[in-house]
């Protein structure tokens, strides 16, 4: 009996990714590593110098919080490795096409819904309107030229303004100008709507 291709295929274990992601956020920052190590190293010492400072001293409460110091530094090294990697991501999609939607569909969290699918685009340019529904109200978001999107927006905006009456409908501009949004900030953007 043959087994279906999807049983067959074995899931990432947690150190490979683990490895994956800190291969990818070396690429971006190739200090890590020493950062990593430094952080372990400080934790490690912190633990010595709060088990020596509690009396009594004993070599158990040296070896004791020498560990608990290492496990501290340990965390810090992952929070710092996550934190980079996240900063990494949006250096890595900013200007290419999908960027946004990628933002809308994975890091606005539960209290807002959004496609990684456009709901508008213009196909020879690769110009996109992405749309997020939450408590904030209707949110559409615009990926490419401002001037060639202006179209492409009022007419989403329109969309949403018919469907949805009397709920506000904010338009953001993704990109690098004046009054537009960068990627790494549309979450926080978005999210700080009332």
């Amino acid at each position: 009996m043959a087994k279906s291709p999807s049983a067959t295929e074995k899931q990432p274990g947690f150190f490979s990714q683990l490895r994956s992601l800190f291969r990818f956020t070396r690429e971006i920052y190739p200090w890590l590593p020493w950062a990593q190590i430094a952080l372990l190293v400080v934790g490690v010492l912190v633990g010595l110098i709060v088990g020596y400072l509690i009396p009594p001293f004993q070599i158990w409460s040296l070896v004791l919080w020498g560990i608990t110091g290492l496990l501290l530094g340990v965390l810090g090294a992952m929070f710092l490795m996550t934190r980079l990697s996240t900063t990494a991501m949006y250096r890595k999609i900013d200007g290419m096409p999908g960027a946004a939607g990628h933002v809308i569909s994975t890091s606005l969290g539960r209290n807002w819904q959004g496609s990684e699918v456009p709901v508008g685009v213009n196909p020879k340019t690769q110009d996109a309107v992405y749309r997020a529904i939450g408590r904030g109200g209707i949110v559409v978001v615009a990926e490419g030229s401002r001037g060639r999107l202006t179209r492409l927006v009022k007419d989403e905006r329109t969309k949403a303004m018919r469907v949805a009456q009397g709920v506000p409908v904010n338009v953001f501009y993704v990109g690098h100008g004046e009054e537009d949004v960068s990627i790494d900030k549309l979450s926080k953007t978005i999210k700080k709507l009332p």
